[in-house]
């Protein structure tokens, strides 16, 4: 919240600087995100009379003369605007001075003469007629004749104030209001708050006519109204638009901006009804209907449900309960009897009200934190106060007070200061303490270590021992507050170990080959079980209690869908080249219902589609990431539902199966949510690896060895097999023939009638090196034949002619 420096001085006596005020204010435990000085950029501008003024013939200027008292009596400033006239007190820019907008005053020659400085606006001072009378004139802002001469314009204009924006947390809403800050500023720095003036008088009239009735005093266990009359339509003084406006709210009429310095000042949020807007007289608290329909103050219709708090009258809603009144019952111009509301209603409920409906005001953003009920009449009376005090209306005796029956006295609380000190950690002296909770307005009674603590009423959030805790060290100081170690709390070094390291190069390694890391949301739906053909008996997942949508009901079990829904958004806004990766857990619990806590594997995911992209990319990819780890991948023939049956392979490292990868299904990409014409053409291919089974395979140390000097050899070799036979095998047949074998790679694989019925001929590129000598043509021919021999006798392999 927003609080004006001057406003709190009215308050206590404030003699630090606003600086050291922002530090105090947040070693107490309050927030300033920004001190804003309203008189910012703004230097030597004085209130300046114009003394002479004469026209510059021939151009379009006034030759002036200024006088700015103390600040030289006659400067010679030129000005284009035709509303100044001599006698007339204008802000006068000196040369040196500068505006908010960044500009900076100097000499300046205008036609054939100089002037020393220039007269400014309401808007060159970033003014409005809000703020000073006449801002909004074309022209020279004139000011008022009683203005001083050599003022500065910041004094004049009550520009020499600040601004503290505080975060106020849940935890303390009745810091909410200048008073709230005025009350922990004076405990700060050991001041006597005063209370604002809330005196008030009623003239004895009655108006026998109104009535007030909660009937759901459940979510309002308190309801004050006041029936005020002969209302005069006017505009607040200067005074209270200002300090309105330095705190973010418009100035409206003076009846509304009572309510909203009300609800700064105090707190309390409140309302004014235009009495004869509500039908019989009558003010009803009620559950809204369902169905039932408000139009708010901002103009748009509410369609409402039972869990809604309306205020209305015997026949329709005026208003609804904590977040914003109703249209119909807004104060105007013809408004001659009003009443007043000044209510408590539960905060749970105006929070869902308000981020049901997506309706946020100022009233609502306090009462979601919360309300006292001490606040509610101390709002009341303070508006009253505002009413006469400013004349805008009469204050009848019609008063009407409902309420659940809570206490309007000070609850009592007892707290042992050995158990403050366990809950600090620290020994704060029991005479320390009780200076402090008296500076903070508790009733203390000390005796035997137990303090008895009559509570202020604003404070209702004070309950336990730990709230005089907290209440103690945020004055006390945290600084001392020592710190030590948790009982079981290791000391690091910082920094990554091994597996973070090594995870952090797999990352950057497929970064290197052109993949972007994406992060996904670890819960999904069943839904997706059926999208990605998964069988019955594998479709074990955790639920989630309580989801917050039925898309996030279960924990994955698999990465898959998640990568093809970025996949799928992407090609949706026009990307359909794309490289994806996602290191993240998948959650597979040992039995259902759980009896333990689910296994967590950390998976490596890949996803890849575009017109370069296919089969044997992606597999490229895995070879790549393989090599760079020092591992060695083969393949064999997988069987995946959502993969294509014919273009899906198992990746095999070290002997055990450690994921899959091939080409997403026709089908499943048919059911994605992207254009039709798009999806004949879009190949989406996807890799899962155990990411836990592959780092324990990773090699604590990767050493370099340098290329053998000696030459090598390569031979083609082209083998007519079975269709069943899988490439993979056959490489792993080659590589353990001979110790010359240094690498096998696969490059062609040819189907015809021709070869046979069943076979396939499959072309493979033999590498052949040694670490002693060179590869002759004899090694070469012997090594060939050992591997056509081996070949023949496990697959019947013969060689292609």
């Amino acid at each position: 919240m927003k609080v004006l420096l001057s406003w709190l001085k009215d308050y206590v006596d404030i003699d630090v600087t606003p600086k050291e005020l922002e530090e105090k204010l947040f070693s107490a435990g309050l927030e300033v995100e920004e001190v804003a000085y309203l008189g910012e950029n703004i230097e030597k501008i004085y209130v300046g009379q114009v003394t002479s003024i004469e026209k510059y013939e021939g151009t379009h200027l006034y030759i002036c003369h200024i006088d700015c008292g103390v600040q030289g009596h006659d400067h010679l400033i030129l000005t284009g605007a035709d509303n100044v006239f001599q006698g007339a007190k204008v802000p006068a820019c000196l040369v040196g001075a500068k505006l908010p907008n960044g500009l900076e005053i100097a000499p300046r020659k205008m036609k054939d003469m100089m002037s020393y400085g220039m007269l400014c606006s309401g808007e060159e001072l970033c003014l409005d007629k809000e703020w000073y009378p006449g801002a909004d004139v074309n022209g020279i802002m004139i000011l008022d004749q009683d203005a001083p001469v050599g003022e500065d314009i910041r004094t004049y204009l009550g520009l020499e104030d600040y601004v503290f924006d505080i975060s106020i947390t849940a935890n303390r809403p009745d810091c909410q209001s200048v008073l709230g800050i005025a009350r922990e500023v004076a405990a700060i720095l050991g001041k006597e708050v005063k209370e604002p003036d809330m005196s008030y008088a009623c003239d004895g009239t009655v108006n026998g006519d109104i009535s007030v009735t909660v009937i759901d005093q459940d979510i309002c266990p308190r309801y004050l109204g006041h029936y005020v009359y002969d209302v005069q339509y006017k505009e607040s003084p200067l005074w209270m638009k200002r300090r309105l406006i330095a705190v973010g709210h418009n100035a409206i009429s003076a009846m509304v901006d009572i309510t909203n310095y009300v609800l700064v000042e105090i707190g309390q949020p409140m309302h004014a009804f235009d009495l004869d807007t509500l039908e019989g007289s009558s003010i009803v608290v009620r559950r809204a209907a369902q169905g039932e329909e408000l139009v708010t103050l901002d103009g748009k219709k509410r369609v409402l449900d039972t869990s809604n708090l309306l205020i209305c009258d015997k026949e329709k809603p005026v208003g609804l309960a904590g977040v914003m009144g109703g249209q119909n019952s807004e104060i105007t111009e013809h408004t001659k009897e009003v009443l007043f509301e000044s209510a408590k209603f539960r905060k749970d409920s105006v929070r869902k009200t308000a981020r049901g409906l997506g309706l946020h005001s100022d009233a609502a953003a306090r009462y979601e934190k919360g309300i006292d009920e001490y606040s509610v009449e101390c709002g009341m009376a303070r508006a009253l106060n505002l009413v006469q005090t400013l004349g805008v209306a009469k204050v009848s005796s019609s008063h009407f007070d409902v309420s659940a029956g809570a206490s309007t006295e000070r609850r009592i609380i007892k707290v042992e200061t050995a158990r403050v000190n366990y809950v600090l950690g620290i020994e704060v002296p029991e005479e320390e303490m009780v200076r402090i909770l008296r500076a903070l307005n508790f009733g203390v009674e000390c005796e035997g270590g137990v303090l008895t603590l009559s509570v202020p009423r604003y404070r209702e959030d004070i309950e336990t021992d730990q709230d005089i805790a907290e209440e103690v060290i945020r004055e006390y100081g945290y600084d001392k507050v020592v710190p030590t170690f948790l009982g079981e709390a290791l000391v690091t070094n910082g920094g990554l170990n091994a597996a973070q390291r090594k995870e952090l190069a797999v990352k950057t390694f497929l970064c290197t080959q052109g993949y972007f890391e994406i992060q996904t949301i670890a819960m999904t739906t069943r839904t997706e079980f059926d999208q990605f053909l998964i069988p019955e008996e594998e479709r074990q997942a955790v639920e989630i209690l309580n989801p917050i949508t039925e898309n996030l009901s279960i924990m994955r079990t698999f990465m898959a869908p998640a990568m093809v829904r970025a996949i799928e958004n992407n090609i949706k806004n026009g990307h359909e080249s794309l490289r994806f990766f996602e290191l993240a857990n998948v959650y597979l619990p040992e039995s259902l219902p759980l009896t333990q806590a689910p296994r967590e594997v950390k998976t490596l995911c890949l996803g890849a589609c575009g017109a370069d992209e296919d089969f044997f990319s992606m597999k490229e990819t895995l070879e790549a990431l393989a090599a760079d780890s020092d591992l060695k991948f083969t393949y064999k023939i997988g069987n995946v539902p959502y993969l294509h049956p014919g273009r899906t392979a198992q990746v095999i490292c070290d002997g055990a199966v450690i994921g899959t990868f091939g080409q997403l299904r026709y089908d499943v990409v048919d059911s994605l949510a992207i254009a039709k014409d798009k999806k004949g053409d879009t190949k989406i291919f996807v890799a899962e690896l155990n990411y836990d089974a592959l780092s324990a395979k990773f090699k604590a140390e990767i050493h370099y060895e340098p290329e053998a000097p000696y030459a090598r050899a390569r031979r083609d070799i082209s083998l007519v097999v079975d269709k069943g036979v899988e490439c993979g095998e056959i490489i792993e047949k080659i590589c353990h023939a001979d110790a010359l074998v240094s690498n096998v790679e696969l490059f062609d694989i040819f189907e015809s009638e021709k070869l046979g019925v069943g076979k396939k001929s499959m072309a493979f590129n033999i590498e052949l090196a040694s670490k002693e000598k060179d590869v002759t043509d004899e090694m070469m021919e012997e090594t060939i034949g050992k591997i056509l021999e081996l070949l023949g006798e496990a697959y019947g392999a013969q060689m292609r002619s």
